[in-house]
């Protein structure tokens, strides 16, 4: 009915213990990739970086060292950003229109200021609604383990 060749079972390769470990890292890494939120157009969570520059512009619009030291007091001093993190962040929210340029009448030294759009404030308060839930549910966990 089967050939021989079917049938016959093929010898595996001798392995050592350590593509056992690949095999179960690469099956927990696979295991954790993230779903596709319920609306194609939602982004992924936001980085902390990301929501304390929107949050500290949701108060006002702010220049970039103002937004330094805004985002270390929003963190009280925990999350310290860098220039260059800084800059990144404000790139890429002006690329994706959740922020943008403003015009200020301090014109000393060319500072550039920065203020919230509809849309960054739209998506900051989605990501504030997905926080909270997770807080919910986090919150209800931890009681029932008390219980």
């Amino acid at each position: 009915m089967f050939s021989s060749s079917i049938m016959s079972k093929k010898r595996q390769p001798k392995t050592d213990g350590l593509d056992n470990v690949r095999r179960r890292v690469q099956h927990s890494v696979m295991r954790h990739v993230m779903t596709r939120s319920v609306e194609p157009t939602d982004p992924p969570p936001l980085t902390e970086p990301v929501f304390l520059v929107l949050l500290s512009l949701a108060q006002a619009p702010r220049h970039g060292y103002a937004l330094l030291k805004d985002t270390e007091a929003l963190s009280d001093g925990r999350v310290r950003l860098s220039t260059g993190t800084l800059y990144g962040v404000i790139h890429r929210l002006l690329e994706s229109e959740w922020i943008e340029r403003y015009e200020t009448d301090d014109t000393s030294r060319d500072k550039q200021s920065y203020r919230l759009t509809s849309l960054g404030r739209r998506f900051l308060q989605a990501e504030l609604d997905r926080m909270k839930q997770l807080t919910r549910v986090a919150t209800a966990r931890l009681k029932s383990r008390e219980a």
